[in-house]
């Protein structure tokens, strides 16, 4: 049971902030480690505590990274760390967590079942470690819910469709999907949710400066 727990989320980017509303919305008290100040600063702003993971690995019963760096949870954690806790990695590739050292470190290690490890430590506590590390939402999950897979698919899709029929607007490299067909993307999966629009009359729309169809925002709008 998540409720009632400490949770320690590593990293405050758009995987972090996701990761750290789900365990709060599932009753952890939630705490980030950030580098970034401005990430820190908005973590701090949405009520969540903010301190280094050398205090947070005291405190924590579950230990989610989402960095995208290497040596995040090291040995000197583990090693302070509550008895049982969970350790899981959904940020990079099986970095973040120094698995290595648990398997060299271990005086005993248990498979509870696939992708769930107990490594009893030199000190008597014992760290459930998810995945080997590894990707913990494809490791231990079925990974992204076909929702999201959709609105993935629809995008790669569209943008095909866009280099395809106006290649002579984009040079060789890599671009950002323009607004307008973001737009799309979301607004073709509305539908579903449910979700009831409200548009523009004219006379917003010329208020604003905008289509009444779109786009709505800037290229640069970071939602």
């Amino acid at each position: 049971m998540i409720a009632g727990k400490v949770a320690v989320v590593a990293g405050y980017g758009d995987v972090g902030k996701g990761c750290a509303q789900a365990l709060r919305n599932f009753g952890a008290r939630v705490i980030i480690t950030e580098i970034d100040p401005i990430n820190a600063l908005q973590a701090a702003m949405e009520g969540y505590e903010v301190t280094t993971m050398e205090e947070a690995c005291k405190e924590g019963n579950i230990f989610v990274t989402t960095t995208g760096c290497t040596d995040i949870v090291q040995g000197r954690h583990f090693e302070q760390m509550k008895d049982d806790a969970i350790v899981c990695n959904i940020g990079h590739f099986d970095v973040e967590v120094d698995a290595k050292w648990l398997n060299q470190n271990a005086v005993e290690v248990v498979n509870v079942k696939p992708q769930v490890d107990r490594y009893k430590l030199r000190n008597g506590r014992h760290i459930i470690l998810l995945a080997e590390g590894r990707l913990v939402n494809l490791g231990c999950a079925m990974g992204h819910p076909s929702f999201v897979m959709s609105n993935s698919f629809t995008n790669q899709v569209l943008a095909q469709i866009e280099l395809w029929t106006n290649s002579d607007k984009y040079s060789v490299g890599v671009h950002f999907l323009p607004k307008k067909l973001d737009e799309a993307v979301a607004a073709a999966h509305l539908d579903k949710l449910c979700v009831k629009l409200t548009k523009l009359s004219e006379k917003q729309a010329k208020y604003l400066g905008l289509s009444k169809d779109g786009p709505f925002k800037p290229d640069h709008y970071r939602y």
